[in-house]
């Protein structure tokens, strides 16, 4: 996926950045959330999230459709590096799992269950 905030900040600002986000909030992660290429669904007001390392993933799709304002019978998905993460992981753990070199963890979203 052509993530559009690697695009738009180069790599050495994004490191330096998460860098400073890992120093200053340890029990947090930084997320990089952006829509799936072919989703139906609204783009998010914003990208960027600082996320507690102990918010479950099903927590976090709570906050995610929340913000999207997506009925109940819409299906919302996400994608970490094209796979479907356990909803009953937390934050911390699939951030240390997927983490990017430049420190943020980037998870795509979609109204489908297949990627791009």
């Amino acid at each position: 996926m052509r993530w559009e905030f690697k695009i738009n900040n180069p790599y050495e600002s994004r490191r330096a950045e998460g860098e400073r986000i890992r120093r200053e909030y340890p029990d947090r992660c930084a997320v990089i959330v952006e829509r799936a290429p072919n989703s139906r669904i609204a783009d998010l007001p914003s990208k960027k999230y600082l996320v507690p390392n102990d918010l479950t993933v099903g927590q976090f799709y709570f906050l995610i459709r929340k913000r999207i304002q997506l009925r109940p019978e819409d299906a919302l998905f996400f994608f970490v590096n094209n796979t479907i993460p356990s909803t009953s992981i937390t934050m911390g753990e699939l951030y240390q799992q997927h983490a990017d070199e430049d420190k943020f963890l980037y998870v795509a979203y979609s109204d489908e269950s297949v990627y791009g």
